[in-house]
């Protein structure tokens, strides 16, 4: 019996176990589709973001802008220190070049022409940023330049917050191809310029589909950064990290690992079973929810039909995972298609 405990000790220290390093001071997993949160780390404390501001920078030009419009480069692009592309005043370049800028090499001259062409003003385009900002729900974010230095004007805000921007700014599509471009070549008829990704997980991880790094003394290295693989699509956030990369590499397969994206409601494949429904009822879409395997057991749905409706929706799907609602599918009611021959049929008979 001693003989067998000792081998048991034994086996259970070889075992591997693995032990996640996060190097950072705040940093957040956020499923894209869903916005669950699959790991933080001091989440919700308020950091500097550096250059990932120019995330907000870039959404917003692509939303309000012209990308084709060719931009006269102004005065304002002399005060820019730091990263920047060196386009020079009186220079003309379209936006949407402005922006590759912006976003791959991290030109904070860059980051003024844009405002300054969106907002009217360096002020009234940060002005924009913070209305942004109440929209997403960024509720511990604050904006103070387009650009993210941080000598004289800070931008604050949390790995939470600049998950969400990055949740959003990843459903455009301009926004994705940028930020998923490695190397990027333009003439503007005075300069031919040839900026490559500052982001490194781009081309040191398979999986990585774009994001955008940031340093300052001030602020540490920051990345917020997206990786797809099997149907799963996250964005990583994290604040003040001395390892970036590689905590970001190691995050994302531990979450990979764990998690996987179910089809919880198929709205090809439903069955409603209640018994005061004489209606014929479907679904518009699908639910998908990522969970680990242990969690799958622990999924039920609630259905619910309104007494009344004034449209064709008439019920909802409720979804939860123990006792909290991940979410809801709305149910509608099957519309039957008019007769065009009944009116006639009617006249038909009456005579």
């Amino acid at each position: 019996m001693k003989k067998f405990f000792l081998f048991f000790l034994v086996f259970i220290y070889f075992i591997p176990v693995y032990v996640l390093a996060d190097t950072s001071k705040s940093s957040i997993v956020m499923d894209i589709d869903s916005g669950r949160v699959l790991y933080e780390n001091n989440s919700n404390q308020k950091r500097l973001i550096a250059s990932t501001t120019k995330i907000m920078t870039a959404i917003l030009a692509i939303e309000n802008g012209n990308l084709n419009k060719k931009i006269t480069v102004g005065k304002e692009v002399l005060t820019m220190y730091g990263t920047n592309i060196y386009v020079e005043v009186g220079e003309k370049i379209r936006m949407r070049d402005l922006l590759y800028g912006l976003l791959l090499r991290s030109g904070n001259d860059a980051s003024v022409v844009v405002a300054k062409e969106i907002g009217g003003s360096e002020k009234k385009f940060v002005n924009l940023m913070n209305e942004k900002v109440e929209d997403l729900g960024m509720k511990n974010t604050v904006f103070e330049n387009p650009h993210g230095l941080d000598e004289v004007t800070e931008n604050y805000s949390t790995a939470y917050d600049m998950a969400l921007l990055s949740q959003y700014a990843y459903q455009n599509k301009t926004y994705r191809n940028i930020v998923s471009t490695n190397k990027y070549e333009v003439s503007t008829g005075k300069k031919t310029y040839l900026w490559y990704n500052r982001n490194k997980l781009l081309t040191g991880y398979d999986y990585c589909t774009g994001g955008k790094n940031g340093y300052t003394p001030k602020a540490g290295k920051t990345l917020v950064s997206t990786a797809s693989k099997n149907g799963l699509n996250l964005t990583i956030v994290s604040l003040s990290d001395d390892d970036i990369y590689n905590n970001h590499k190691e995050l994302y397969e531990k979450i990979f690992s764990e998690y996987h994206k179910y089809k919880i409601i198929d709205k090809n494949h439903f069955d409603i079973d209640n018994e005061f429904v004489d209606k014929d009822v479907y679904l518009k879409e699908s639910f998908y929810y990522p969970l680990t395997e242990g969690e799958v057991d622990n999924i039920k749905t609630v259905v619910q039909f309104f007494d009344q409706s004034s449209s064709d929706k008439v019920g909802v799907i409720d979804i939860y995972l123990s006792d909290k609602k991940i979410g809801s599918v709305p149910i509608y009611e099957q519309q039957k298609k008019k007769d065009k021959s009944s009116l006639f049929d009617w006249i038909k008979e009456l005579f």
